[in-house]
């Protein structure tokens, strides 16, 4: 870092991730921490391709059964730019912004570049108490990078796995939802072993991370949270490995946590419950 450069702060925002799954104990946790019930959530289905309205209706059925009356249908997508005046006056407002489940690369075509983006990740930097929450495809998209490609024992080969930016609000990281359930161990090993400065998270359904203002990450949650760090790996073959080959990696660090474990994103440690 330069002499001058100041470090960059923690962000005051609140940030929450699901794998996918049924997302009710989501919903409920969302209402608990927002500091009053009554603050304007905004429900972004930019990736969900079918039946987006249904879907935000879905959820703001939900939410009001929950005590929480102010739920929205944020909408930007192919007839909705993410910098029309009323979209980013309403962004402006949100005390809760969730992104539904899709395609993730539905979020990034919309939002990468855009005065939307650059004012969800300002609330999300200073505004204390301000939360940005994703399930499956927007939970994926909030990591600095994320996996849009790569089925089955085949992302064990060269070539086979596609990983793109995201909207970087979880810098470093690349993040897989649906894991254990979709079988994404290879593909996630493969991303992480071709940019081993990324810490690697794979959640499962039903489970997430809360990472809260100077704090780790905390899982929570039915079933596990995975972390794969090849920052140390001690062999690594994939630099000039053609396309196709196996790929090859010793000392890959490997965790598996469940719901009270964290991690601490950027020194890639983990601890138990209660450490």
């Amino acid at each position: 870092m330069p002499e001058d450069a100041s470090p960059i702060a923690a962000p005051l925002g609140t940030l929450v991730v699901l794998g996918g799954g049924d997302d009710d104990p989501l919903l409920t946790l969302l209402a608990e921490l927002l500091p009053d019930r009554n603050l304007p959530i905004e429900v972004l289905t930019t990736a969900t391709r079918r039946q987006p309205a249904r879907t935000a209706a879905a959820y703001a059925h939900a939410w009001h059964q929950l005590g929480c009356p102010h739920v929205r249908h944020l909408q930007v997508n192919e007839d909705y730019p993410a910098d029309e005046p009323a979209t980013l006056a309403r962004l402006r407002k949100a005390a809760l912004v969730f992104m539904s489940g899709g395609d993730q690369e539905r979020l990034t075509d919309f939002l990468l570049g855009t005065e939307f983006l650059a004012i969800l990740k300002q609330k999300y930097q200073a505004e204390a108490g301000f939360i940005v929450a994703g399930t499956s495809a927007g939970a994926s998209a909030v990591a600095e990078f994320m996996l849009v490609n790569g089925h089955g024992w085949r992302s064990l080969l060269s070539g086979h796995i596609e990983v793109k930016p995201g909207l970087s609000l979880l810098p470093g990281v690349l993040l897989d939802q649906h894991f254990a359930e979709r079988g994404r161990y290879p593909r996630l090993l493969q991303a992480v072993l071709a940019q081993p400065e990324l810490l690697g998270i794979g959640l499962s359904e039903e489970t997430g991370l809360i990472i809260r203002p100077g704090q780790p990450a905390h899982v929570f949650g039915e079933e596990a949270v995975v972390v794969m760090d090849a920052a140390q790996a001690t062999h690594n073959n994939l630099p000039g490995l053609a396309e196709d080959a196996v790929i090859s990696g010793h000392g890959v660090q490997l965790h598996v946590l469940v719901a009270g474990q964290t991690v601490d994103i950027a020194g890639r440690e983990v601890r138990p419950a209660g450490k």
